[in-house]
Formats: structure tokens, C-alpha cells, sequence
């Protein structure tokens, strides 16, 4: 593995990101874990403003799709989520995360919906399930039904969901 990466942060850019379990073990394949995971991603997302687009655990890796964070550098955020994530469900393990990630910068919207693709159809890809429909730790469900779920996806759906708010709110208000 290469030792000195070069990652493109503070672009403004999405990020494709990857990291796995110490030794890519399935740390990560019970449902428990799972839902810890999700929670505790969606507490970091609102703590450092970032956006997820997309996501999906599997048993011994993550894969996400996010913006940068506002309050931190992605770097920091990554180290922070796994920290927190490894406090959980360490449970007596020596070690819960391998200690690198892998970054890919998002420059166009055709490269975004490559990547969603691939997060989305991770688990059918692998045979967990028959479809991506059937794994319940994805963004998947959300981009099909527009139902919300543990974590914030930034979506079609929740920007449509943001305007009838807003405008609702408007219509209160007499603005």
C-alpha cells in the first residue's frame, strides 16, 4: 500500500470512500453492528455538516458517499467516525477499523451515479442478498421509496421534502 497518498479535500468535491475492518474481518455482519454503525454515522454527519448521498455497511467494510464537512477536514471526520464507531463494537478486539481508507474524489454527476451503482448493488454483487433492495444497511431503500431512514440521505427526495417545509413555513408565517 502506498504511503503517501495525496487526497484532494477542501475542493468542495463528493468523496467515494472506502474503509475496511482490521484484516477485512466480518466485525461488521450482524445486524447489531450494523444499526450502531448507521446511528453513530448519522450523529457525525450532523456534528461536522456534511452530506451523505449514499452508503452501505457490509460485513467487513463501509463504502460512503459524502461531501466534505464544514466544521472539519474529511480526514478528521473519517478518524472520528471510526473512533466512535470502534468504541461501540470493539468489544474487547485489540483492533476494529484498519487504520487507512481509500478517497476518491466525485468530479461529475455521471461519476456520482457510477458510484451510487456500486454502493447500492455491493451486497447483491458479493450474493448477501438477491437485490439491493433486500439489504437493509444501504441508502438503497431511501433512493427507492423516498423514506427516510436512520441516516440523512441528501437526495431528490429530501430536497423535495425541504421545499414543502420551507414552504409550509413561508404560508405560516405570511411571507
Amino acid at each position: 500500500m502506498p504511503t503517501h497518498l495525496k487526497r484532494y479535500q477542501q475542493a468542495n468535491h463528493l468523496h467515494f470512500l472506502t474503509f475496511s475492518c482490521y484484516q477485512r474481518l466480518p466485525y461488521l455482519r450482524e445486524p447489531d453492528a450494523c444499526t450502531v454503525f448507521e446511528s453513530v454515522l448519522e450523529r457525525v454527519r450532523k456534528r461536522h455538516q456534511f452530506k451523505v448521498v449514499g452508503y452501505v455497511v457490509m460485513p467487513e467494510h463501509v463504502h460512503l458517499l459524502v461531501s466534505e464537512p464544514e466544521l472539519e477536514s474529511l480526514s478528521q471526520t473519517v478518524k472520528l467516525l471510526k473512533q466512535e464507531t470502534s468504541r461501540r463494537l470493539k468489544a474487547g478486539r485489540e483492533h476494529f477499523w484498519h487504520t487507512r481508507y481509500y478517497d476518491f474524489n466525485v468530479f461529475s454527476g455521471g461519476k456520482e451515479i457510477e458510484k451510487l451503482r456500486y454502493i447500492h448493488r455491493n451486497p447483491s454483487t458479493r450474493g448477501l442478498v438477491a437485490g439491493p433492495e433486500d439489504w437493509p444497511w444501504s441508502s438503497y431503500r431511501h433512493y427507492l421509496t423516498g423514506i427516510p431512514g436512520t441516516v440523512e440521505i441528501d437526495s431528490w427526495w429530501t430536497e423535495q421534502i425541504r421545499k414543502r417545509v420551507s414552504w409550509t413555513y413561508a404560508g405560516f408565517c405570511g411571507a
